[in-house]
C-alpha cells in the first residue's frame, strides 16, 4: 500500500522588487533580490514536490508570474493577515492533520530532510529544524499548536530557544533531526555563492 504524501506548506512573498529579500537590496538591489527571491521560491517548491503534497501560500497576490508558473501540483493560497506565527497558524489549521510548515530562504533543505522531519512526527508531536542564527527553517505538527506560534517575536536570535520552552511547557514531544542554515542578511550571500552558485 502507498505511503500517503505529507503534506507541506510554504510561505513566499512574492518576488517583487522592492517587497521581497528587503535586507539583501544593499547588497544585491532591489532587482537582484527580487530574482533571487524568485529563484529560492523555484527550487523551494521544486524539493517539496518531490516529497509531499505542497500548498504554497504566498503574499500579496496569488497573481504573480512567478507563482503562476509553478502552480502545477501545487495549491495556491493567500496568506491572511497577522504576524509570521498567524500565517504559519493558518497553514497548520487548513491542513488540520501533520503538516510541515517552511519559507523559501533555505537552499540547504534537501527532499531527505523533509522525508526526515515527516518521519519525525511519527511518535511526535511536532518536528523542527533549528536554523545557525538561532531561528528555525522548518517546523512540522501533527495537529495545530497555537501556543507555538501565538504572541511570538520573530526574526531573533532566541525563536528557537522560546520555542523550546513553550514545547517544553505544553508537555509536547518533539525531534530535532537537523540544523541549517538560511539567508536572511548580506553575509549570508558568500556562502550562498560558495554553495549553490546557479542561485546567485
Amino acid at each position: 500500500m502507498a505511503v500517503a504524501k505529507i503534506d507541506i506548506a510554504i510561505l513566499a512573498k512574492a518576488p517583487v522588487a522592492g517587497l521581497a529579500k528587503t535586507r539583501l537590496i544593499p547588497a544585491l538591489g532591489a532587482e537582484g533580490a527580487a530574482a533571487l527571491q524568485a529563484r529560492l521560491i523555484a527550487r523551494t517548491v521544486a524539493t517539496a514536490r518531490a516529497v509531499g503534497k505542497v500548498t504554497l501560500w504566498v503574499t500579496p497576490d496569488e497573481h504573480h508570474p512567478a507563482f503562476q508558473n509553478l502552480s502545477s501540483n501545487v495549491s495556491l493560497m493567500r496568506q491572511p493577515d497577522g504576524d509570521l506565527g498567524a500565517r504559519m497558524l493558518a497553514a497548520a489549521v487548513h491542513i488540520d492533520g501533520p503538516v510541515l510548515i517552511i519559507g523559501t530562504d533555505c537552499p540547504a533543505l534537501t527532499p531527505d530532510h523533509l522525508r526526515t522531519a515527516s518521519d519525525g512526527l511519527r511518535g511526535n508531536d511536532v518536528v523542527v529544524i533549528p536554523a545557525e542564527d538561532g531561528g528555525y527553517v522548518l517546523i512540522g505538527t501533527n495537529l495545530p499548536q497555537p501556543a507555538l506560534f501565538s504572541g511570538m517575536t520573530w526574526s531573533v536570535p532566541t525563536v528557537m530557544e522560546e520555542t523550546r520552552k513553550r514545547m517544553r511547557a505544553a508537555y509536547l514531544g518533539w525531534r530535532e533531526p537537523s540544523r541549517l542554515w538560511d539567508i536572511d542578511e548580506p553575509a549570508d550571500l558568500e556562502r550562498l555563492r560558495t554553495t549553490f552558485p546557479e542561485l546567485i
